[in-house]
């Protein structure tokens, strides 16, 4: 695992705990070479009508501020709003 991959995990650690308690849950799946993190929603959070708000507010804010270098934060089975 690189330093990128601890260092996202570790702030996905941070923010599990708030999923959690909403039953749902969220993995690392891949970060791309151009520096998109990928990511899997679980549980109560892949079916629930504010993810994508989640995903942009809170996941992809708590990551950028681990690793500033990463561009953007798509999860593979959350459909975005048009």
């Amino acid at each position: 695992m690189s330093d990128l991959e601890k260092r996202i995990n570790r702030a996905l650690d941070q923010i599990r705990p708030f999923l959690e308690a909403d039953r749902g849950n969220i993995s690392l799946v891949e970060v791309t070479d151009d520096m998109v993190v990928k990511v899997e929603l679980h549980g109560a959070c892949k079916d629930c009508s504010m993810s994508y708000m989640t995903l942009k507010a809170g996941v992809e804010e708590t990551i950028k501020k681990v690793a500033p270098e990463v561009d953007r934060v798509e999860a593979i089975n959350l459909l975005t709003p048009k």
